[in-house]
């Protein structure tokens, strides 16, 4: 007999005489088979169910799934454009969320949410909206390049145009004040504190022979108490393009309104009959100019 490989004789098995050693214990032997496959597969499941091939629970990283980006889709589109979040801006009184320069664009048609239709602000709806920029960066983060393309569009933009392009915003250091701080919430505009009237412009109808006319598109106007009742005039001349035949008469309450009065004198002499929630109410009407 040539040697094994441990360097010692191989010796043949006896079948027989190992088969009358372990024919008492068969039945045992298969018991135990049994139950270690049992084991097994209660093992098996259990790694399959956490996800390990050892039996042991995930880490927090092994945990973390992927996600398509067309399940957070409803949270980062603008309902405007329906496009991603371009500085996306937040109405304070509904909390619901456009770009910036959607809701700025709607806003000069409404003062309404273009979402749930709320009143944002009688006069000024701008008012009363903020830029949310961690919304912004989390839509940055999520949509591949997409904060670079709407960077080199904007240069582009500016460019074409022979204008200098923006720098951004960086902010300024706040300095250190002592107790609990304060967090200032700015909008994003700022009513100049000259514009101090609110008007609602209320169309009371057009005569035969008035000519074609566009409606008023935005009938909340905040101005100066300086304007007088020609300056209103003048402004609805324009915006409804009106035929320099045409006459325009304004009339609050019942009073019909002439060029020169101004209007906090009106809002003065005529008194809180004149106001309606904070708004001077002027009514105007077309009429054909007599020849």
């Amino acid at each position: 007999g040539a040697p094994s490989c441990s360097g010692s004789r191989s010796v043949p098995f006896d079948f027989e005489r190992g088969r009358s050693e372990s024919s008492g214990d068969e039945d045992d032997d298969d018991e135990d088979e049994e139950e270690e496959e049992v084991e097994e597969e209660m093992e098996g499941d259990t790694r399959a169910r956490f996800g390990t091939d050892d039996g042991e629970l995930d880490s927090d990283d092994d945990r973390e799934r992927m996600i398509n980006l067309t399940e957070l889709t409803p949270y980062i589109l603008c309902s405007i454009c329906k496009g991603y979040f371009i500085d996306a801006t937040t109405i304070t009184e509904c909390l619901h969320t456009f770009c910036k320069s959607c809701i700025v664009r709607h806003f000069y048609y409404s003062n309404r949410c273009p979402k749930c239709n709320i009143v944002v602000h009688q006069t000024q709806p701008l008012y009363n909206i903020r830029l949310d920029r961690q919304l912004q960066d989390i839509v940055y983060k999520l949509v591949v390049n997409l904060e670079e393309r709407e960077k080199k569009q904007m240069h582009d933009f500016y460019k074409e145009r022979g204008l200098e392009v923006p720098k951004p915003a960086v902010p300024q250091p706040v300095p250190p004040s002592r107790g609990r701080p304060r967090k200032v919430l700015g909008s994003v505009f700022r009513i100049p504190p000259e514009l101090d009237i609110s008007i609602l412009l209320e169309f009371i109808g057009a005569n035969e022979g008035t000519g074609n006319f566009k409606p008023l598109e935005k009938k909340f106007v905040r101005v100066s108490g300086e304007a007088t009742i020609g300056h209103v005039e003048k402004f609805l001349r324009r915006k409804m393009d009106l035929d320099p035949a045409c006459q325009v008469d304004i009339i609050c309450g019942d009073h019909l309104l002439e060029h020169y009065q101004t209007l906090r004198e009106i809002r003065q002499v005529i008194g809180e009959s004149a106001v309606q929630d904070g708004l001077l109410v002027l009514h105007y009407g077309l009429v054909v100019s007599p020849l």
